[in-house]
């Protein structure tokens, strides 16, 4: 990996180090302010909210000015307001400083995704995205065991602690990371007609087979928000404690640091990884489907494992696929879109999941859960089989251009273009046909989330 990829994963390290507020919110909100589980749940969905409207406005951000200054713009801006927001006291003032918080915070994350685009060869997207998303969860566990401790001592300390590891992350971007937007040269000619077209929104939004990863992307985010909220509600219906719940839930943690970094060498050799993207949804839906059999802490436990499984094996690979999908000069605008997605999902899936159980049972939820996996396999199995067509029919030359459906030739991976089929280079790699990622070749690149996990 370039140097310059290492002090981008340092700064998201030390981001998710200091990860202190988002976890606790609920619980200083209720606990330590005294407010009700119902304005504590409004307050959340602010913040999601703020996640979702940045999201967009950040990947035009990271095109326009760049990835650097957007990082740096998004990391400051998220140090004061996580540091007004321990301060403030009037609960519409609480509710406004929590959506400026989740618009800030969220702001990066185009930027992260399409900087590493811009820095790694694309036939080492898949262990990059992975490492980021490793380094992520590492944080997360640490912030989360270590914010329990500091809110003992008081929750004022944990929103100034969060305030202080973002500014250190802003220095580290400040300091290390140059600007790695690609820089758009203006060819004369004949090559002008085959120069990549200025992308904008419309663009994107008119990308039918990005568009189609991106309902994807959102129907897997979905369900992994239903262990943050279907999961702990369904726990305590059947009589376990909040310590209970955190015993399950840490196993998603733990997993992913531990399993991570060897199942991406297992992607890494699969020829043809984006069809492990099937399992991993089939994974994912029936690992949540199995909680309605659960009735012990070690049974939602073991549930608990088989939905990681199914994340840890999706989120490096289609993190890659949206890099791949994206073309060079508009990767700030299509990452932002792809965030959007899980910003969406964090909005719906608690709504969606609470409206559930108290109208028909967790155990309708989980079933739901099943239907819903299932469904994005055959979404996923759809895109794959598309591509495939393409390369029977000997359509795809490796210029990216489709049939009309938005499906470009295939490369080993998922296609070197599923999108509006336009010529246009796709994530950094050669528009010409690559190898998988075992051949090493250039042209079979990989990699959010993201985020849900941050």
């Amino acid at each position: 990996m370039p140097r310059a990829y290492w002090w981008l994963w340092t700064s998201t390290l030390v981001n998710r180090l200091g990860g202190f507020v988002a976890p606790f919110l609920a619980m200083y909100l209720t606990v330590d302010r005294g407010y009700s589980a119902s304005y504590a749940g409004l307050v959340g969905a602010l913040y999601g909210l703020g996640g979702a409207v940045s999201a967009v406005g950040a990947g035009v951000m990271t095109d326009r000015l760049g990835r650097r200054p957007t990082l740096l713009v998004s990391q400051s801006a998220t140090a004061v307001s996580v540091a007004v927001l321990g301060f403030v006291q009037h609960p519409v003032a609480i509710a406004a400083v929590a959506f400026l918080v989740g618009m800030a915070s969220n702001g990066s994350r185009p930027a992260v995704q399409a900087m590493m685009a811009d820095l790694v060869a694309p036939e080492d997207r898949i262990r990059a995205f992975s490492l980021n998303y490793w380094a992520v969860n590492l944080g997360f566990a640490f912030s989360a065991t270590v914010a329990g401790l500091i809110a003992e001592h008081g929750y004022l300390a944990l929103f100034l602690g969060e305030a202080i590891m973002t500014l250190l992350c802003a220095v580290v971007v400040f300091v290390k990371l140059p600007e790695s937007r690609p820089v758009r040269e203006e060819p004369a000619g004949a090559a002008a007609a085959a120069a990549e077209p200025e992308v904008g929104l419309g663009t994107v939004l008119r990308d039918r087979g990005f568009m189609a990863v991106v309902a994807l992307s959102f129907l897997v985010a979905a369900l992994i928000q239903q262990g943050f909220v279907g999961l702990p509600v369904a726990m305590g219906a059947s009589g376990l404690s909040s310590s209970d719940f955190g015993l399950a839930i840490a196993v998603n943690g733990v997993l992913i640091v531990a399993l991570q970094i060897p199942v991406t060498r297992f992607i890494e050799r699969h020829r043809e990884p984006t069809r492990l993207l099937v399992g991993a949804a089939l994974l994912i839906g029936y690992g949540f489907g199995l909680t309605a059999f659960a009735g012990s802490v070690a049974v939602y436990a073991l549930t608990v494992c088989v939905w990681t499984i199914g994340e840890i094996i999706n989120t490096p690979i289609q993190m890659g696929l949206v890099a791949r999908l994206s073309p060079t000069h508009g990767r700030g605008r299509y990452q932002g879109v792809y965030v959007l997605s899980w910003s969406l999902a964090a909005l719906v899936a608690p709504l969606a999941g609470g409206a559930v159980i108290d109208h028909f049972g967790a155990d309708v939820l989980w079933a739901s859960c099943a239907v819903v996996g299932t469904l994005t396999a055959v979404g996923y199995g759809a895109l794959v089989r598309a591509v495939a067509a393409e390369e029977r029919d000997g359509d795809g030359d490796g210029d990216g251009v489709g049939d009309g459906d938005g499906v470009g030739e295939g490369d080993g991976v998922a296609g070197d273009r599923l999108g509006s089929g336009s010529a246009s280079e796709a994530g950094g790699a050669p528009a010409s046909g690559g190898t998988s990622p075992s051949g090493g070749a250039p042209g079979s690149g990989e990699t959010d989330r993201p985020v849900a996990a941050g």
